[in-house]
């Protein structure tokens, strides 16, 4: 019987390593899942040690101030690792940490599988001699990464990207609104939705033809929303962020994972992010490369418009919108977004990632 150890942090990890449970079960009734992740890991199986929403620390400023929680969280994941004694460690994202325990875990000579590997080629490439160093089985899920590390002499395997197959499943359900939707994805963490939301609400008052609607995230209770939404009578509408791109003719969207999520389901979409000052500029200074929305960085080129730090407010985020309601503009945006879906594999990426794992716990 496997031992496998996950720590995922945040949302779309979550949704990654439950598939990815789901098919190692497949492959092996009787393995058995610990770790720190989500709701979706739990239903799928795994034995939930922290969830995610509780490490969800963002920016340099932020992982300052919760230095000593993080602390913690290490100390935890060490010693139940000694503990559980699993035949593989996976990692998903959160590079931050996972490196670290990745290193710890190499040391106690126990196989490590990074899924969804560290954005090196963005920045602190230094951590590409720690992946080679520490991590057995690498396997990236944009489509580019393959070549990068190739330069670097790192075998990967490249299984394509999980969210085709989540998204080639998806049963929409039916989202009543009598006028045409736009879509507000403000994020997953409270950090950012703070910062972001009330900006995004705000677009909805030059709109009136349009349904705005919230996508609300599975860690964040609807009290929060309402606590910066307060008089707006814009829903929230939570756990059911793919049915509410599939039915939107649009979407506001937080930088992220949920930009790729709405390029695969053929949303035209606004991209946004701010942070601290502190955090912005320090980004400044270390961050190697010209656009932060993955599918911009996947064809590498302006699909969609980015609105980051000062320039994301009301009259730039109503300009962008108008726009991109345009036919004309939404015409070129499903051209690109065509050859993104086909740059980023078959179906059955989860599969794939699983028997990888399978094979390497032998």
């Amino acid at each position: 019987m496997k031992r496998y150890y996950f720590i995922a942090g945040e949302a779309s990890g979550d949704l990654h390593a439950a598939n990815l449970i789901d098919e190692l079960l497949k492959l092996e009734k009787t393995a058995t899942f610990k770790g720190f992740g989500g709701d979706l890991m739990q239903k799928a199986g795994l034995d939930l040690t922290k969830h995610y929403k509780d490490m969800a620390f963002m920016g340099f400023w932020e992982v300052l101030v919760n230095f000593f929680s993080i602390l913690k969280n290490f100390k935890v994941v060490k010693n139940e690792i000694l503990e559980f004694k699993p035949d593989v460690l996976v990692l998903v994202d959160y590079p931050g940490f996972n490196l670290r325990i990745a290193k710890f875990a190499k040391k106690h000579k126990i196989k490590v599988v990074y899924y969804i590997t560290p954005q090196v080629w963005a920045w602190k490439e230094s951590r590409i001699n720690k992946l080679r160093r520490d991590v057995n089985l690498l396997m990236p899920i944009l489509p580019f990464e393959p070549s990068f590390f190739a330069k670097h002499n790192i075998n990967v395997n490249y299984v394509g990207h999980p969210l085709i197959d989540a998204l080639e499943d998806l049963n929409s359900k039916n989202i009543e609104s009598e006028k045409p939707i736009i879509a507000i994805l403000p994020g997953s963490r409270k950090q950012e939705i703070s910062q972001l939301l009330p900006v995004m609400i705000e677009v909805a008052k030059y709109f009136e033809n349009y349904q705005f609607i919230i996508a609300g995230a599975p860690s964040i209770s609807r009290e929060y929303y309402r606590s910066i939404t307060k008089h707006s009578n814009i829903p929230v509408l939570s756990n059911q962020t793919h049915a509410l791109l599939k039915e939107c003719k649009a979407a506001i969207i937080t930088s992220g994972t949920a930009t790729l999520e709405a390029a695969i389901l053929k949303v035209p979409q606004i991209v946004c992010y701010k942070t601290s000052l502190i955090s912005y500029c320090l980004a400044r200074i270390f961050i190697n490369v010209k656009y932060i929305a993955l599918v911009n960085l996947i064809c590498n080129k302006e699909v969609v418009k980015e609105l980051i730090q000062n320039d994301f407010n009301v009259d730039s985020l109503v300009q962008e919108l108008r726009k991109i309601l345009n036919n004309k503009y939404r015409k070129q945006i499903f051209k690109d977004y065509e050859n993104i879906i086909n740059l980023l594999g078959d179906v059955g990426a989860s599969k794939r990632a699983a028997k990888a794992i399978y094979s390497l716990g032998k």
